[in-house]
């Protein structure tokens, strides 16, 4: 077993305790940058171990009663299907090709770029929302605003294993801002545990699945997320979310150039 890679599984395991973001945004990067992990391998390795620990999250926030199941079966009828077209496109273009390998590379980067945005600018666009109920979606419209967001994140989680945390819980804050921080935290992990199930039993009928570096991984991520939730009050959210923000602004620039 490789000390590096359960080293890293805790640390990334401990900001996602701290801040509720950044699993698959830290995770796939980290495994592309620092160890050289093929894109395809490491966002299938990524999807599996999100599955198994997005389970865990699921069932504490039901228990709890913070999942809104109306919504996310609306998100699962737009990313479910959205994920099997997305496993169907990689298969089809050659997951391990170096080209798509270049593509998947581009995609991650901007996935990051968008969990940037959402991690720094969620509070402003909520305000914004509030401020101007009359143009807050509603019955029908609301509906297909939801199955559709589902599918573009469908689409990006498969692509790149980055957009079910920090991105799904802002488009949900936005469509849905009346729900609390717990209930959206509590809906968004629920919506991807089925998404990245199939996202990730895709990607091993695709054969881009490292089950013992998965292993490996979680031998380091389930205690770095305890400790990280354990710590999570004494630390400021404010700075915490401007750290990670940072951090990924450079795994960003990174990947691209």
């Amino acid at each position: 077993m490789d000390v590096s890679f359960v080293i890293s599984g805790f640390a990334v395991g401990l900001l996602v305790g701290m801040t509720g973001v950044g699993g698959g945004s830290l995770m796939t990067p980290l495994l592309t940058l620092l160890f050289g992990v093929t894109p395809a391998v490491a966002v299938g390795t990524d999807l599996a171990f999100a599955s198994l620990t997005k389970g865990v999250g699921t069932f504490t926030h039901r228990l709890r009663g913070t999942v809104h199941w109306d919504i996310v079966r609306r998100l699962c009828m737009g990313a479910l299907p959205a994920a099997v077209l997305a496993s169907f496109g990689l298969k089809y273009f050659g997951t391990l090709s170096p080209e798509l390998g270049k593509i998947i590379r581009y995609t991650i980067a901007a996935s990051v770029l968008l969990t940037v945005c959402a991690l720094l600018f969620r509070r402003k666009m909520l305000a914004w929302i509030n401020a101007r109920p009359e143009r807050q979606l509603q019955g029908g419209a609301l509906t297909a605003a939801t199955i559709f967001a589902g599918a573009v994140l469908g689409t990006l989680v498969t692509i790149s294993s980055i957009g079910a945390g920090a991105i799904g819980a802002t488009v949900l804050v936005m469509l849905y801002p009346r729900l609390s921080p717990a209930e959206v935290a509590g809906t968004d992990i629920a919506y991807a545990v089925p998404l990245t199930a199939i996202a990730a039993f895709g990607h091993w009928w695709l054969g881009s699945i490292d089950w013992s570096l998965l292993l490996t991984l979680l031998v380091g991520s389930l205690p770095g997320i305890t400790v990280g939730s354990y710590f999570a009050r004494a630390v400021p959210e404010r700075m915490l979310r401007g750290l990670l923000a940072f951090v990924l602004v450079a795994v960003a620039a990174k990947l691209i150039f």
